[in-house]
C-alpha cells in the first residue's frame, strides 16, 4: 500500500470521526466517547488495517496476539535468536496422543496401555514442557501456557501407570474408584482445553480445529471413564487419532517452507468478526 493511499484513507478516517463528534456533542459527549472507542473498522487497498477506535493496527500484528508462533505458517519469524519451538511441541503431542489413541480404540486388539508411558514421559511430557519454556522466552503466553499444560498431562498421566507413584495401588480395594477418579482428572483437562479452545478463535482453522477436536476427545474419555462404557472410550480413541493428524499438520505447517520443501502449507485463517455488538 503506497504511502499516499495510506494518508488518504487515514483523512477519511478522521473526517469519518469528526462527523460523529459533530453528531454527538450537542447531545451527550460520554455517549460520543463510547461509540467512537467501540468502533470497529477494516481499511487499506488489501484490507490489511484494522482501525478500533482511535488506533490503527495490521491485521497480521492482531493475528500475533491470539497465539503468536503458536499459530504455525501464520505467525512472522521470532525477533529473539530461538529458533520456533511449536512444530516440535505438536509433534510430540501428535505422536503420543496417536499411540494413547489406538490403544483407547483397542486397535488389533490391543487393551494394556502401558508402552505408551515412555511416550509420555519423554517426548509428549518432557518435548512439550521443554516446548513450552521456551514459547516463554519467546514472550508467547499463550503458546507457553499450552504447551507446558499438556506436557504435564502426559508426565502426570504417565505417573498413574508408574508403580513407584503407588497411584493404581492405592485403588486396588476399590477399583471403581481409580476408574471415577480418573474421570475427575480428564474432566479437569476437558475444562481447560474448552478453555484453551476458546483463545483460538481468531487464529487458523487447523489450528482451532485441533483445539475442538480435542476438547470433544477429552469430554468421550471422562465420559467412557463414569460410565465404564468401552463403547464411548473407543469413539474418544478414534477421534483421538484424528486429532493427532490434525496436530502432525499444524507442526509441517511450521516446519515447512520454501527453502527445504516443495509442498507448503497455506494457513486460513478464520472468519473475522468486524463489528461487535
Amino acid at each position: 500500500m503506497s504511502t499516499e493511499s495510506s494518508l488518504k484513507h487515514d483523512h477519511q478516517h478522521q473526517e469519518g470521526t469528526t462527523g460523529l463528534r459533530n453528531t454527538y456533542n450537542s447531545q451527550d459527549p460520554t455517549l460520543y466517547q463510547d461509540i467512537e472507542l467501540q468502533k470497529v473498522e477494516v481499511g487499506g487497498d488489501n484490507q490489511e488495517f484494522v482501525y478500533i477506535g482511535r488506533q490503527k493496527f495490521l491485521k497480521d500484528e492482531l493475528y500475533t496476539a491470539f497465539g503468536g508462533t503458536l499459530n504455525p505458517g501464520l505467525a512472522p519469524p521470532a525477533a529473539h535468536r530461538f529458533a520456533n519451538p511449536v512444530p516440535l511441541g505438536l509433534s510430540s503431542f501428535g505422536l503420543t496422543t496417536f499411540v494413547l489413541s489406538m490403544f483407547n480404540a483397542q486397535a488389533m486388539g490391543i487393551k494394556i496401555p502401558n508402552l505408551v508411558v515412555g511416550l509420555a514421559c519423554f517426548y509428549g511430557g518432557l518435548m512439550q514442557l521443554i516446548a513450552g519454556i521456551w514459547e516463554i522466552a519467546l514472550e508467547n503466553t499463550f503458546g507457553g501456557t499450552a504447551l507446558t499444560s499438556y506436557g504435564g498431562f502426559w508426565l502426570s498421566y504417565a505417573a498413574i501407570f508408574i508403580p513407584w507413584f503407588g497411584i493404581q495401588d492405592a485403588y486396588k480395594d476399590a477399583p471403581e474408584q481409580l476408574s471415577d477418579a480418573i474421570g475427575f482428572f480428564l474432566l479437569g483437562w476437558t475444562i481447560f482445553t474448552v478453555g484453551i479452545t476458546v483463545c483460538t478463535m481468531k487464529s487458523t482453522v487447523a489450528f482451532f480445529t485441533l483445539f475442538f477436536l480435542l476438547t470433544i476427545t477429552f469430554l468421550l474419555l471422562t465420559i467412557g471413564e463414569f460410565t465404564r462404557k468401552t463403547g464411548v472410550t473407543k469413539a474418544g480413541g478414534v477421534l483421538g487419532v484424528v486429532v493427532s493428524f490434525i496436530a502432525w499438520y499444524n507442526a509441517y505447517a511450521g516446519v515447512a517452507t520454501k527453502e527445504n520443501s516443495y509442498i507448503v502449507v497455506k494457513p486460513l485463517p478464520m472468519p473475522q468478526i468486524k463489528k461487535f455488538v
